[in-house]
Parts: C-alpha cells; structure tokens; sequence
C-alpha cells in the first residue's frame, strides 16, 4: 500500500509585526498512506491547526508556508495556482472544521448549501439533481431527507456536525481531515459520530487525519498516532504502542492526564508548567522544563532522531526504546 499524502520538512511561520516571524510548524514530516487513519494530538497551540490548514492552503496573511512539500497522489500542493487549487479543495482533500456552526451559512437553507457544493466544483447545476445527491449524503449521515429544507439553527449540534460531515464527503474526496470535530458535543454523541466516520472510511476507501487533545479518543479509532509539542513531532507510533509503551515523557504525560473508565480512581496528575512559548525556544529539547526525566544533555543539544521498525522519536532520555 503505498502513501496518499507525504509531508516533508514543513515549515509554517507566522509574520510579526517588527519584521521577525514566530515558526509555528518546524520542519515536520509524515506521511498517510491509502485508507489509512493518522491521529495528530498535543495541546493547545502545538501546530496541529496549522498543519491541517497547510495541507489545503487555506493559511492567510500572517501565516506564511516557509519551507517544505506536500504532495498527494503526486501532486505539489505547494506549487499550485489558485485556480488549480479550487479544483483540488473538496475533491482530493476536505476537511471537518472545529465549529459545525460556524461552516454553515445561517441564512441560507442546507438544500442551497449542498447545492453550491455541486455547482461551484462542476458536479452539477440542475437542482434536483442536486437535491437528490444531497438526499443520499443525509441518509449516509442518519439525517432524514426533508430537513434540506431547514436552515442551521434548527439543527441539533450533533445534526449540525453530521451534516458538515456529509458536506466534507459530496466529491468523494481521498483524505478527511478533522480538526477536532467532536469538541462541543457530549461524549455519546462523540462516539456515535466518529463510529459513523470510520464506517464511511471502510466504504468509501479514503484516508483521515485526525486532530484532538482527546488522545484516549484516537487511540479507539486511529491506526497511527504522531505527538506534537511546540511545532514540532516529538513521536510517531502504532496507536498501541502509544496506548501501552509510549517513549517521549510528554506522550507519557498526555496519556495520563486522561482517567480510566475501569478500575479503582485514581489522582489524575496533569503536565507541569505550560506549553511553551514559542518566541522565546530553548536551547536543546524544547519540553526540557517540565520533563521529568530531563537530564544534562537535554539543555545543550537537541534531541535526535531514533526510529524504532514502526515508530520514531526525539529524546535523549526515553521510557522505552
């Protein structure tokens, strides 16, 4: 099975006002291969945003792509004309945003949303052809065909949710990104959603990119996990090997901030300190301050990179190698 999307050495940096740049993605690289499903976790402002956005050139001024290539199937992302890239959006990638709510248009019916769908990508511009196209999207989702009629806010978060999903999948597209889709939903709702996903992956063949904090989450539904912390991967593994061997300290910390369904409870001890601030990097490992195994070698040099036949990190000092 070969690889749908290969990210090399990106670079995203974002533009401050005194001339300078903050990098907010530092020479990352992976890669997804054909129907194959990739968990991206790390906390707030770790680059995870920004590398979805990356991959379907959707960054504004300030942000800048400094350095790096995507490529999927082939094709240079990075090289195509604005033209090129209105063809490509929605075909070959298409994403879930955070807020389904702020996707829709509140004023407009979800029937015409489907509808520009098809149109502007040169589905379709007949409107019960449309209609109809739409109609099958909704049932793949669990939503009854005669709410096309209604507008937005007269849909049920989960509904709102499903139906951008179903937006995401009209042209059939190679890879799904989500970008924390389940946020503000409850956790039943959450499952019901991402089971659903993960059922139209099997049927439809196509690839996903999943971004979350929920790590315990992934680890259900993701084949592979990459860990980030302060722009960069500091580890990449099977999701079992993240789940009961993890090697960087700050997948250990991640995973233990999330309490167990079984078992005795437990005190749940989170991360110490905060995500660190990205204008003011460290010399050597950038998690140093509030790793627990930090040693000397961490404050001088960066860390390395140490594959290990599925998984690779960066650490001079790891749980498991």
């Amino acid at each position: 099975m070969g690889n749908l999307l290969t990210v090399e050495n990106l670079c995203v940096d974002y533009v401050t006002g005194d001339g300078g740049y903050i990098r907010a993605v530092d020479n990352v690289s992976f890669s997804i291969a054909e129907g194959q499903s990739l968990g991206l976790a790390g906390e707030s402002g770790c680059g995870k945003s920004t590398i979805a956005y990356s991959l379907m050139r959707l960054h504004r001024p300030p942000a800048l792509i400094s350095g790096g290539s995507i490529r999927i199937d082939g094709q240079d992302i990075l090289a195509m004309s604005e033209q090129e890239l209105q063809l490509f959006r929605w075909n070959d990638i298409s994403m879930v945003f955070q807020s389904a709510m702020n996707c829709l248009n509140p004023v407009v019916t979800m029937e015409k949303q489907f509808f520009e769908i098809f149109k502007y990508h040169g589905i379709t511009d007949n409107k019960k052809i449309a209609r109809k196209k739409a109609e099958e999207l909704l049932s793949i989702v669990g939503i009854p065909a005669e709410r096309l009629k209604d507008y937005p806010h007269q849909f049920s978060g989960g509904m709102r949710q499903r139906a951008v999903i179903a937006m995401a999948l009209a042209l059939k597209p190679k890879l799904l990104i989500l970008d924390e889709p389940t946020t503000a939903l409850d956790t039943v709702v959450q499952r019901d959603i991402l089971k659903r996903i993960y059922e139209l992956k099997e049927q439809f063949k196509f690839s996903i990119l999943f971004i979350t904090h929920d790590i315990s989450l992934m680890m259900e539904f993701c084949d592979t996990i990459a860990i980030m912390y302060a722009g960069k991967i500091v580890e990449q593994a099977p999701a079992y090997k993240i789940l009961h061997n993890p090697s960087h300290p700050y997948t250990y910390g991640l995973k233990n901030s999330f309490p167990s369904l079984k078992g005795e409870i437990k005190y749940m001890e989170g991360i110490p300190g905060t995500p660190l601030d990205l204008k003011c990097i460290p010399k050597g490992c950038r998690f140093q301050e509030r790793c627990f195994r930090a040693c000397k070698e961490c404050s001088v040099k960066e860390p390395e990179f140490t594959r290990n036949k599925e998984s690779f990190f960066y650490c001079h000092n790891p749980l498991q190698l």
